[in-house]
């Protein structure tokens, strides 16, 4: 009965923070990483908790996300302090899920705080999360998204390393920042494939 009332009040408080594209989104990673779950034997909840949170800081300010960052703590690399909408939500949102919205879960802190460039040796549920947040139903333009998804049925850590892969390539193509740590994640995934063969 908890988490069913947890999960009521979670949808409810995201429908006020959240703009209705980015509350879409929310509940659609969330069923995609309990489906995720389901597959690859991990925690139903805790994925679903993960996938509800996940964008909690999304429509923060810039400056209110540096300043939850500053005030507590959290550090904030240059790639970071230069673009905190996509890479410091994050952690703002890790710690606000903590904080406001009362969830203890280690894992699905990591979870979030992990969701947009990984890191190296990711737990299954941050697996999880941050490959149900690329191929929710929603998501459109990704490169090798059908390919992406097949796989993501199969194999969590073959789908991280494609994912991670496209990621950087496209970043790259578009002349964008990229996070050390999205770099240090596929490096470690790809280093991962290449010992098992």
């Amino acid at each position: 009965m908890k988490t069913l009332d947890t999960k009521k009040k979670l949808r409810k408080a995201m429908e006020k923070e959240l703009n209705p594209k980015r509350y879409e989104h929310t509940l659609s990673v969330a069923y995609t990483a309990a489906t995720l779950a389901m597959i690859h034997g991990e925690d139903e909840e805790k994925a679903i908790l993960a996938g509800l949170l996940h964008d909690c800081a999304k429509c923060l300010p810039n400056k209110k996300l540096l300043s939850i960052c500053e005030k507590h703590d959290l550090p904030v690399s240059e790639v970071e302090r230069q673009n905190p909408a996509a890479l410091l939500h994050a952690k703002a949102g890790s710690f606000l899920a903590c904080k406001k919205y009362n969830i203890s879960d280690e894992e699905i802190l990591n979870a979030i705080r992990y969701h947009t460039t990984g890191r190296p040796g990711m737990s299954r549920l941050e697996k999880i999360l941050y490959i149900a947040d690329y191929i929710e139903p929603g998501r459109k333009h990704a490169s090798n998204l059908e390919q992406i998804r097949r796989m993501a049925y199969q194999d969590l850590d073959r789908t991280l390393c494609k994912i991670l892969e496209d990621t950087l390539s496209y970043l790259m193509s578009a002349g964008g920042l990229v996070d050390s740590m999205t770099k240090e994640t596929y490096e470690y995934y790809r280093s991962l494939k290449t010992s098992d063969h």
